[in-house]
């Protein structure tokens, strides 16, 4: 990929090739489905989605997966569903040879927004 500086995550998307786009899309998709007021921006150089101005989740292609970052905490909470995936603290590497755990991703950004909340209400 030879931009390095990205004005949005259409401009991040658009410098894959169209596999690695779709699956892109899909988790960009999958976000504003389950969290519809999610606010998308670049952070890191990476696709970002912020949630009552709180970081929600980021997301980033690799060589050989999407890595998806939701924070150490929803891993944790999430790591025995997660245990057929290589992550490290805060990563989910999603492999281009596998289908996307879509609803597990669902049920993690849920489980950050509502940590998010509670958090505000603190």
């Amino acid at each position: 990929m030879a931009t390095t500086s990205f004005e949005n995550i259409d401009q991040y998307i658009a410098g894959f090739e169209p596999d690695v786009q779709e699956r892109l899309k899909d988790i960009r998709k999958l976000v504003h489905d389950t969290i519809s007021d999610a606010v998308e921006s670049i952070s890191y150089q990476m696709p970002a989605f912020k949630y009552k101005g709180k970081i929600l989740s980021y997301f980033a292609a690799f060589k050989n997966h999407i890595g998806f970052y939701a924070t150490p905490e929803s891993n944790q909470a999430f790591k025995d569903e997660l245990s057929e995936y290589k992550t490290t603290k805060g990563t989910i590497q999603l492999p281009y040879d596998k289908p996307i755990p879509m609803q597990l991703l669902r049920k993690i950004i849920l489980y950050k927004a509502m940590s998010i909340e509670n958090q505000k209400k603190k």
